[in-house]
């Protein structure tokens, strides 16, 4: 069996101090929590190691402890690690006869109540060696449940809600303005049940905004092409144009080209941090040309042509 070497779990020397362990933990745990490598494996058991590193190197008894049963290490394991060996003896201090008895099931009662994932086989076989017993349940936080929903682009542009059904409850869960594709919404202690009394797990949503056949949504902006007649693009005049708030109204300057784009501050998405704050939307002129000319109307378009030499 492999000794677990705990300073180097969190890249520490065995003479670090307390603050320095803490924030090795935190960084390791941060780059290896499960909420943010779902479904890895190497991750997760990883993030288990860390935390009993932790659990024992930040309790300056266990630490103590767990420094002595480190340096019997190499004698346990010259015995044959299963048979003939007084653990008991050896666990005194380095050698038979020296130090301070070590009480393996204080150790137990001690790191048995912190933190999530329990002992290593590193700790199980040692301890079932001596006949200590198995260790106390450590309450665990349940499964996270995840679930797919699609919202339209109105709905994220005015807040909505779903109706679900998790775990054999009806559950109401609202969806906030702003919400974009890849939008997660977490609904807390709404997950699997939790082990040995740990709490729920949460309930997440992950949304995806269905596409919308007028406008484009980039971040917080929308656009659109807006349909302008010749007349008004020639001449001015003014252009309705749709938005999620309803229809206004915008004036066309004379001699506007196609392909123009006018923006209007605060007609696009509201931001999901801040729903008061709006993102703008970009209108870009499409000039339509008339259809089915009379007579009348062709002389003058070619009258037109002739006075600009085309």
């Amino acid at each position: 069996m492999e000794y677990k070497d705990y300073y180097k779990m969190l890249d520490v020397k065995r003479n670090a101090g307390a603050e320095e362990i803490r924030k090795a933990y935190r960084k390791l745990a941060r780059k290896y929590h499960p909420d943010v490598n779902p479904g890895d494996k190497t991750a997760e058991e990883r993030f288990k190691e860390i935390n009993e590193a932790y659990q024992v190197l930040t309790d300056p008894e266990a630490r103590a402890k767990y420094d002595r049963l480190g340096a019997s290490w190499s004698a346990y394991q010259r015995s044959g690690a299963q048979g003939g060996f007084d653990w008991n003896q050896w666990a005194s201090g380095f050698g038979p006869g020296g130090g301070q008895q070590i009480d393996l099931n204080d150790i137990l009662s001690e790191l048995g109540s912190k933190g999530p994932g329990g002992f290593s086989d590193f700790f199980e076989a040692i301890f079932g060696n001596m006949g200590v017993g198995q260790q106390s349940a450590i309450p665990q936080k349940g499964q996270n449940y995840n679930q797919k929903v699609e919202i339209t682009l109105e709905e994220a542009f005015s807040g909505t809600s779903r109706i679900l059904r998790v775990g054999g409850r009806r559950l109401e869960v609202k969806i906030p303005k702003g919400t974009k594709t890849g939008t997660k919404v977490r609904v807390r202690g709404e997950g699997a049940e939790g082990a040995s009394g740990g709490p729920r797990g949460d309930l997440y949503l992950e949304i995806t905004v269905t596409p919308d056949p007028s406008f484009e949504r980039v971040d917080d902006d929308l656009y659109l092409e807006l349909p302008v007649n010749l007349y008004s693009a020639v001449l001015g005049g003014e252009a309705i144009v749709p938005t999620l708030r309803g229809k206004i109204k915008l004036k066309i300057p004379p001699e506007t080209q196609s392909g123009r784009t006018f923006r209007l501050k605060g007609q696009g998405m509201p931001k999901l941090k801040n729903p008061d704050e709006r993102g703008d939307l970009y209108a870009k002129v499409m000039v339509t040309l008339p259809e089915n000319l009379s007579d009348e109307e062709i002389e003058l378009f070619e009258e037109l042509a002739d006075i600009r030499g085309l």
